[in-house]
């Protein structure tokens, strides 16, 4: 779709430490591509001093201030949700929305984290054994990731978490949603890792200011692989060591990218350039 030069898009990134963030250069990039005026601006509750209280204050500035589409990250995924309107189909079955648009008065909520590692995973792994994986996370993100594996064939996920109730939560839903059977909280973790295939990793371990392992490196065996969300840094402390223990990884990079193909398309009702956004995303190094 051709765009007119006159056409001129303001969108933000909701969360709490994101400075790092590359999803505004990310937008702004291809929003210059494809000839419209593009702004994304980061809103940092951690440097605002803002919590989750605040958050139906930040969506009411945002509309007055002319925003057409919203980034939510941590820690404001679900809390985001009764403020909206409306919910895809997608945000509903997960419970956790990281892309709003905001159009006509109304707040429209997707989930594009979903469709990002999904995207992410058909191209990075597309031949690997998935018939028993162990995701560790079971948070906003690891929702997503979880409907985004068993979409993309795992036919059993154990789900750990830090709080086990979030997990079996989580594991109860899946079996609702793909059938019984298809997913269980994982109580045995060594027991788990020992009949997997492979590992998906969606907690902010490895993250620049959370850094170390989500699990003990002896669990990671050669005949594993190894999926990461967390993308700043591009190689985490998982990834390292399971490279040098001869597994397959997948780093979060593409996630990142295609979750925000997606959310530039709700926002702005153009079709990025997947391929020129993973070159951009490229570009900005590890």
């Amino acid at each position: 779709m051709s765009a007119n030069a006159k056409q001129s898009f303001l969108c933000g990134l909701i969360g709490s430490g994101i400075q790092a963030s590359r999803t505004p250069p990310m937008h702004e990039r291809e929003g210059d591509e494809q000839g419209v005026r593009y702004m994304y601006k980061k809103i940092d509750t951690e440097i605002l001093g803002l919590t989750v209280d605040d958050l139906p204050e930040l969506l009411t500035a945002a509309e007055r201030m002319g925003f057409c589409g919203l980034n939510i990250t941590f820690p404001f995924k679900q809390a985001v949700i009764p403020l909206l309107d409306e919910l895809s189909d997608d945000a509903r079955a997960l419970n956790a929305v990281n892309t709003v648009v905001l159009r006509e008065g109304r707040r429209i909520g997707y989930n594009t984290d979903c469709s990002g590692f999904g995207e992410s995973f058909r191209r990075g792994l597309p031949d690997a054994k998935r018939d028993v994986v162990v995701q560790l996370g079971a948070g906003g993100a690891g929702a997503a990731v979880a409907h985004a594996a068993l979409q993309q064939g795992v036919g059993k996920l154990y789900v750990r978490d830090s709080d086990p109730v979030r997990a079996e939560t989580l594991a109860a839903s899946l079996c609702d949603a793909f059938g019984a059977g298809r997913a269980a909280a994982c109580t045995d973790l060594a027991a788990a890792m020992d009949e997997a295939d492979g590992l998906i990793h969606a907690t902010p371990t490895g993250m620049a200011k959370f850094p170390g392992m989500p699990l003990p490196a002896e669990l990671l065996q050669s005949r594993h692989w190894v999926a990461e969300i967390v993308y700043f840094p591009l190689e985490t402390e998982l990834l390292r060591v399971a490279a040098a223990k001869g597994c397959r990884t997948l780093n979060g990079g593409g996630m990142a990218v295609f979750q925000a193909v997606d959310a530039f398309r709700h926002f702005t009702g153009l079709e990025p350039d997947a391929e020129r956004m993973l070159r951009h995303f490229a570009s900005m190094g590890a």
